[in-house]
Parts: C-alpha cells; sequence; structure tokens
C-alpha cells in the first residue's frame, strides 16, 4: 500500500511541474492547468487508502464536498474583474491550510527531529502571514472602505519590525524547545504572526498588489513545501517547491516592472513620493468617437494598451471586434500588455484571451516599446500609470524609474477614460496633458462600440 500511494505522490508531482511548465504559454496554459488539476485529484483520492489515515473518511468527504463546492461555485459566477481578489482570497486558504498542519502537529507535542520541529515552526510562521496577509489583499482589491488605499501611521514599520523580532523569537523558542512549549506560548506565536500579516499589508497601496500577491503566492508554496517535509509527504513537498519557486520568480519580475526591489517590497511603505511631484502642464483636449475612428481607420499601424479600464467595462469583446475593423481595412494592429497592468500578474491576457485575441499579435513591453516611434495612433484603453511619462522624467514621482510603455512616441494618442481622474495609485498622468493626446471619454465597452459603428460608415 506505500507503494502505491507513493507512486500516486510521484504521479502527481510529475503533473504539477508539466502543468506549470505548460502555463509558461497561453497557448497551453488551459492545458497546464487541466493536468495540474488531474496532478491534484490522484494525490486527494490516494488519501482514502494512506495508512496513516484510519476512521476520517467522513471529515475527509465533507471537507472535499465543501471546498470543492464553494470553489465550483464561486469559479463559475466571479466576473473577470474580480479575478485578483478570488487569487489573493484562495492564495491565502492555501497558506492557512499549511499554518493549520503546523498547528495540529504542533499541538500534538509528539517527539520531532530537531530540524523537523524547526521546519514546522517556519511553516507556521509564513503560512500565517501569507493567510492574514492575502485576506487584507483581498479586502484592499475588493475595495472594503475601511482597508481601501495604504494605511499608515508614525513609525508604523519599526513596530513592525518589533512585532516580526518577538513572533521569531517566540516560534525559535518553539522550535527549539522539544516537547516542552506551553500552549499559550504556541497560541500568542500564531495570534501575532496573524497580527503581522495584516500589519505587514495595510500600508501596502491598491497599485503595488501583483508584487503583494505574487510575495504572498511564494510565501504560500514555501510554507506547504515546508509542512510536506514535517509529514514525509513528497506531493506536497514537491507542489510547494514548484510554486514556491514560480512565485518567488514572478515577484522579482513584477518587482522589476515596477522599479522596485525586493527589499523595498519586503521593508518599506510602497507608493511613498520622496518630494513635490513635477506640476502638469498644458490641458486636457477631448476628442469625438467619429473623428477618432477616422484617424485609426486611415492608420498604417495602431497599438492598443489595455488596462483595468478594459476589464471594468468588460469592453475586450467589442475591442477586438474593432481590432477585426481595422484589420480589413488593411491597418497593422498590435496589443501592448505592460506586466503589472490590471491588478494581478497577467490580467490583460487573461481578458483578451477571453475574447478571442490572436497570442501572435499580444506583445509584452520589451517586445513591442521601440515600435510605437513608427505608430500612427496608440489607443489606450483603462490603463493609467503604466502610460505616465513621469516615470522618466520626475525624480520626486513614486513610480519614477518604472518601466512604461512608451504611448507618447507614438504620432498620436487618443485615450479612452470615464472622466478626468487620476490612477489607482493617485498619480496624475502628463500623458492626458501632452500636445498628441486626445481624450475620449466614456465608458470602455460603449466607446468601442461607436467606435466600430463609425468605421462601418466610412
Amino acid at each position: 500500500m506505500n507503494l502505491i500511494v507513493e507512486i500516486f505522490y510521484l504521479a502527481a508531482a510529475v503533473l504539477f511541474i508539466l502543468g506549470l511548465k505548460q502555463m509558461a504559454s497561453p497557448v497551453t496554459a488551459r492545458r497546464g492547468i487541466v493536468w495540474a488539476g488531474i496532478g491534484m485529484v490522484l494525490a486527494t483520492a490516494i488519501t482514502f487508502v494512506h495508512p496513516h489515515v484510519n476512521s476520517n473518511y467522513l471529515l475527509i468527504v465533507i471537507g472535499i464536498a465543501l471546498g470543492g463546492g464553494i470553489a465550483w461555485k464561486t469559479g463559475k459566477e466571479v466576473a473577470m474583474t474580480d479575478m485578483p481578489q478570488m487569487i489573493a482570497l484562495y492564495n491565502g486558504m492555501g497558506g492557512g491550510a499549511a499554518a493549520a498542519i503546523a498547528a495540529v502537529e504542533l499541538i500534538k507535542q509528539h517527539e520531532m527531529d530537531l530540524t523537523v520541529q524547526l521546519l514546522a515552526v517556519f511553516g507556521a510562521l509564513i503560512g500565517t502571514i501569507a493567510f492574514s496577509g492575502s485576506l487584507i489583499a483581498f479586502g484592499k482589491l475588493q475595495g472594503i472602505k475601511q482597508l481601501r488605499g495604504a494605511f499608515r501611521f508614525k513609525n508604523q514599520q519599526r513596530i513592525n519590525a518589533g512585532l516580526f523580532i518577538v513572533v521569531a523569537w517566540m516560534g525559535l523558542g518553539i522550535a527549539t524547545s522539544g516537547t516542552d512549549y506551553s500552549m499559550v506560548v504556541l497560541f500568542l506565536f500564531f495570534a501575532l504572526a496573524l497580527a503581522f500579516g495584516v500589519m505587514m499589508t495595510l500600508p501596502i497601496g491598491g497599485a503595488d498588489m501583483p508584487v503583494v500577491i505574487s510575495l504572498y503566492n511564494a510565501f504560500t508554496g514555501l510554507a506547504v513545501g515546508l509542512e510536506g517535509y514535517v509529514l514525509d509527504n513528497p506531493a506536497m513537498m514537491i507542489a510547494g517547491i514548484v510554486v514556491g519557486s514560480a512565485g518567488t520568480l514572478l515577484t522579482q519580475l513584477m518587482a522589476k516592472a515596477m522599479n522596485r526591489p525586493i527589499t523595498n517590497v519586503l521593508f518599506s511603505n510602497f507608493g511613498e513620493t520622496s518630494g513635490e511631484a513635477q506640476e502638469v502642464t498644458g490641458s486636457m483636449k477631448a476628442i469625438e468617437a467619429p473623428d477618432a475612428a477616422i484617424m485609426m481607420a486611415f492608420a498604417e499601424k495602431v497599438i492598443i494598451i489595455p488596462g483595468y479600464g478594459m476589464a471594468v467595462a468588460q469592453a475586450q469583446h467589442k475591442i477586438w471586434e474593432m481590432t477585426k475593423q481595422l484589420q480589413e481595412r488593411g491597418v497593422t494592429v498590435k496589443f501592448a500588455i505592460h506586466p503589472v497592468a490590471g491588478r494581478m500578474p497577467g490580467h490583460m491576457n487573461v481578458l483578451l484571451a477571453e475574447a478571442g485575441v490572436p497570442y501572435d499579435i499580444i506583445y509584452d513591453l520589451d517586445e513591442i516599446n521601440e515600435e510605437f516611434r513608427t505608430a500612427d495612433v496608440a489607443l489606450v484603453i483603462g490603463a493609467n500609470d503604466v502610460v505616465n511619462p513621469v516615470a522618466r522624467i520626475d525624480p520626486s514621482s513614486p513610480i519614477y524609474g518604472m518601466p512604461i510603455l512608451n504611448a507618447d512616441y507614438a504620432k498620436n494618442v487618443i485615450v479612452v477614460k470615464r472622466g478626468q481622474g487620476a490612477g489607482f495609485s493617485g498619480i496624475e498622468n502628463h500623458l492626458f496633458f501632452a500636445d498628441n493626446c486626445r481624450m475620449l471619454y466614456g465608458d470602455g465597452q460603449a466607446v468601442a462600440n461607436e467606435l466600430i459603428t463609425n468605421m462601418k460608415e466610412l
């Protein structure tokens, strides 16, 4: 029976790794998710015949039914605009599950090797932080009034550092005391770890959530891997290592895309300015849909830059319809995706894939940035901070140094926007005041529909 269990775990681990490999490309990502899902089914199914599982079958079935039912229902109903907070929530559940496993093992107070006990406590710490931190990230993305924006107070980082030292000291004491530790101390350890996860996330603004989500994803994976070692469970170890390493690499990529070192992500208040922002000159100049349609219809190259506003308006299908209209007129159309566009990594890619936009006309920042100089029109729909020129010119701006899409280098820029407000980070966008920029006000889907209608009439 042990051999059968190990074979199932090996098969699950192979499927996890192959699935993740498939997820590296949008063309094969759906297949990768299916493969990884099959691996999870195998790992879960073999639990019923695991030698260490005695008479807990009813609890296992109830847990699978509840968790699977809730996940199925919410997964079917969630809007694309709410996908980032759903991912944050589910990621937190993974960290919480790893922490719960550690709690069960530590509550038993049975003899463990020192290394195993150290890893159990470390996994409990980062799993608990990922759990509470992800819940706060969920609340920020969901727009809960009390959590919206960055919550900061005097000496916050010093207090956070002090809290972490206390939690780490308690954890070290538990890990090195064998079975001689108090349940009160263990309870306080988990309670303070939960508090630290909350305190660590509160000062972070919503615009930085892509980095935070990927960071907590790495924490969750590492916690699962460590608790897999504690339970001597190869499937958990491999799954945790795969998720943890992927999350770590993604965090580094997201931090690089926002020009923030990992140390800044971990230990600094995100979004703080270093001085007075550069004053905006000029004025916003409006354009009507018929004129914008003419401008694009008679262009040679149009580059479309989608952002979170497109997701809110659910305009991706209309944008693709408009793209086909332009292509029929011989216009070269490309999509430019910034790594942190939207509220999570890959948010725009998912939306465009849902609309049926071919992958070969979707380009990353590094692939397309030089082409803006040869573009007749850059159409910005719902994007803000990722096309803000102050990232190049204003050292006092919190996004200074962040790589941006060079929309302002195009001959003409059309920005589809509901109103004249600033972006999610609260920074005024200098692009909107540029001489070559025109503002096309309105809901993204309605505007795209107007553009399609006017192009058909030409």
